[in-house]
């Protein structure tokens, strides 16, 4: 089985189906990705809350490649297998301006440096998130001529945020492009789901995988197999939102797990922010019963309860 490397300088700020692949590879390749922070670099173990409005939205969410897979043709699904995801020491967190589920609340710029070990990553000192380290952005080349926005996630993946993307993980990916063009980026120690703050856990990582094609299986928006570590098993406090409308609803039960974490911890409320973005996992509970839905927002006790 060969084995290549890519290092994070080899990468790009658009989604553009003519780049010039920086890799290619046979199929059933193993390849090791190097990859830089969703801010491109600017933001250090040093930064501070004005450098968030400082950020030069131009360079944020790199990606490492593309890389060209042979014998990949329009049609066919890219499986890709995410053997290891080894992040940095550090990371950070923000709340940027005109961002998020709740930007409205939250105007002003916020920043925190997390220092990341094998089992948790520590937001503010005595607070330590579980660590699960994923892949933030993975995707392949889009149909469309021209560039396009890395930020949105499309149907050949991308900006997915999908945190059970760990590793252990199969990700199917429909390939658009001879040569699929696959790329990657925007690594994470730990999110919740729904990154309602607009980032997580931000942090430079080592990421390996192996690719493979089928030839006769088509999908046409990505599709995931993931292990069981990639769940959250322990007890957990839940708040709701309920409504006719799932978005505000998502608001709804974002608000009130800010609440219920500040009554608890005496934390700020933008600190109570980035935690939720972090570490809180929205999921639909009801969408049948007509006219009202109910989202749900669940965090961990141990979290904000006692260390883990």
């Amino acid at each position: 089985m060969l084995s290549f490397h890519l290092s994070k300088s080899q990468s790009h700020l658009v989604w553009n189906n003519h780049l010039e692949p920086v890799l290619h590879v046979p199929n059933h390749a193993t390849i090791e990705v190097e990859i830089t922070n969703a801010s491109g670099g600017q933001l250090s173990p040093t930064s501070q809350t004005e450098d968030v409005r400082q950020l030069d939205f131009s360079r944020v969410n790199p990606v490492t490649g593309p890389i060209y897979i042979d014998d990949a043709e329009p049609g066919d699904t890219l499986v890709v297998d995410i053997l290891a995801v080894d992040v940095d020491n550090w990371g950070w967190t923000a709340n940027i301006p005109g961002f998020g589920l709740l930007q409205d609340m939250f105007p002003h710029p916020h920043l925190r440096i997390s220092q990341i070990t094998d089992q948790y990553a520590e937001l503010l000192p005595g607070l330590r998130i579980p660590v699960q380290p994923f892949i933030g952005t993975i995707g392949v080349a889009l149909p469309q001529d021209g560039d396009h926005s890395l930020v949105p996630p499309r149907a050949q993946g991308g900006n997915m945020d999908i945190r059970h993307l760990v590793a252990g993980s199969r990700l199917y990916l429909p390939v658009a492009v001879k040569g699929a063009l696959l790329s990657l980026g925007d690594t994470h120690a730990a999110q919740g789901d729904g990154e309602v703050a607009g980032t997580a856990i931000e942090t430079n990582a080592m990421v390996t995988i192996r690719v493979h094609l089928e030839k006769n299986f088509s999908v046409t928006l990505p599709q995931l197999e993931t292990p069981p570590h990639s769940q959250r098993h322990g007890h957990a406090w839940v708040t709701t939102g309920i409504g006719p409308d799932l978005f505000e609803a998502a608001r709804q039960a974002t608000r009130h797990m800010i609440s219920l974490i500040c009554h608890r911890t005496g934390l700020s409320a933008i600190d109570a922010y980035l935690l939720t973005s972090v570490a809180a996992d929205l999921k639909i509970a009801k969408i049948v019963d007509v006219p009202n839905w109910v989202v749900t927002m669940h965090l961990e006790k141990q979290i904000i309860d006692g260390g883990i």
